[in-house]
């Protein structure tokens, strides 16, 4: 049976109460500032022993320092290496911030860690290009990555199945309410929802009871694969999430 982990992105309540609600999370601080591998060690050992941490990656990796995230930042890239951050360029300064992620996520024990590509980063021969060099170099074993890709990205969907083909601890992050993971070989699949609207993103969304049964029932297509994750990423998440546990157990599913 496949099993269904659902969470939260980020904490909407208190830890206390979040571990007592919740089997997974993912972490959002990791993502603006520098992560600190012993204070997430300390988290990990805060948490029941069986839960679940995920983590975004430091934007140094995947955002350009004039991106509007930055403002969040307590990090100030050097004036003279400014341009090296950013959009996963094979980079000393990139590679050495993958470093830290990387050192931070065994730390924390995390079962993914997430590349949030900004819309900038858009299909091109280049972006394509540093994409892959990155992957290469980053191949990792002691957790999954999970690449979030926006935009145009969705017009060149063979490609992107061929990258996932060619990288196997690599598990393509969608919202699937726009856009449903190119079929592969793959056992995992992580879903980030965003709320559902015109645009790639409706914080203010709040799911209906239709709305998560459609998920339920998305979920149902992808056959017999090992586990999903499930991460609402709205201002209403913590509800939504603890609906859809319950229309899980309800439909006999892993919640």
């Amino acid at each position: 049976m496949t099993e269904v982990i659902v969470g939260c992105c980020g904490f909407p309540t208190s830890r206390k109460e979040y571990y007592a609600t919740f089997r997974a999370v993912e972490l959002q601080d990791t993502f603006y500032n520098p992560p600190d591998p012993e204070k997430l060690r300390r988290l990990r050992e805060e948490a029941p022993q069986n839960f679940i941490f995920t983590m975004k990656a430091w934007q140094a990796i995947t955002h350009p320092p004039d991106s509007p995230t930055w403002r969040k930042s307590r990090f100030k890239p050097p004036d003279e290496v400014r341009s090296n951050y950013g959009y996963l360029k094979p980079t000393k300064e990139n590679l050495d911030a993958w470093e830290l992620v990387r050192e931070s996520a065994k730390a924390l024990g995390a079962t993914y860690v997430i590349l949030q590509m900004p819309p900038s980063f858009t299909y091109s021969s280049e972006n394509l290009r540093n994409l892959k060099d990155f992957l290469d170099v980053t191949r990792e074993r002691a957790f999954r990555i999970g690449l979030e890709l926006r935009g145009d990205w969705r017009d060149h969907a063979e490609e992107l199945r061929k990258i996932l083909e060619d990288y196997e601890a690599v598990t393509h992050v969608t919202d699937p309410f726009r856009w449903f993971p190119p079929e592969t070989r793959t056992s995992s699949y992580y879903f980030r929802l965003h709320g559902i609207g015109p645009r790639e993103v409706n914080y203010r969304y709040k799911y209906t009871e239709e709305d998560l049964l459609k998920l339920k029932n998305l979920i149902g297509v992808l056959g017999s694969v090992k586990e999903v994750y499930v991460m609402f990423n709205n201002v209403y998440m913590r509800d939504d999430a603890r609906d859809f546990m319950r229309l899980l157990r309800e439909n006999r599913l892993s919640p």
